[in-house]
């Protein structure tokens, strides 16, 4: 538990505002296995959704395995933004969770449009502050 030095005061909850934290999840079968397997195709459409949906990117890593997966995270402001693929399922698993004003739904739709998907199954999971 944090602890506060002797007369120092908590802030005041009229200067923070708490977002909700929310995590979206998609599995998403796309149309051409091939962009699955491009490390820089998949950071070009991650930056891109991030973009458009109002995220402030603060760092990246990825990794290509040897059959051509990929596994990128991009560490966001307001949390993370990650893509784990599968080229043989033709699947990709991006996982968005916000903490601040995200607009998860367009992030999504950015990413869904730059790979081609075909098929795609949404989740979003209120998450708990407390």
């Amino acid at each position: 538990m944090l602890e506060l030095e002797r007369g120092a005061s908590r802030p005041s909850s009229a200067h923070h505002t708490i977002q909700p934290m929310r995590l979206y999840a998609i599995d998403a079968w796309v149309r051409d296995a091939a962009v699955l397997t491009g490390t820089g195709e998949l950071k070009s459409a991650l930056h891109a959704a991030a973009d458009a949906g109002g995220a402030t990117v603060v760092g990246e890593a990825f990794y290509a395995f040897p059959n051509g997966a990929v596994t990128g995270v991009l560490l966001l402001a307001q949390s993370h933004l990650s893509i784990h693929t599968w080229p043989e399922l033709r699947l990709a698993n991006i996982d968005l969770l916000t903490c601040g004003d995200i607009d998860g739904s367009i992030v999504l739709g950015t990413i869904s449009e730059r790979l081609g998907v075909e098929r795609a199954v949404t989740r979003c999971i209120g998450r708990s502050l407390g």
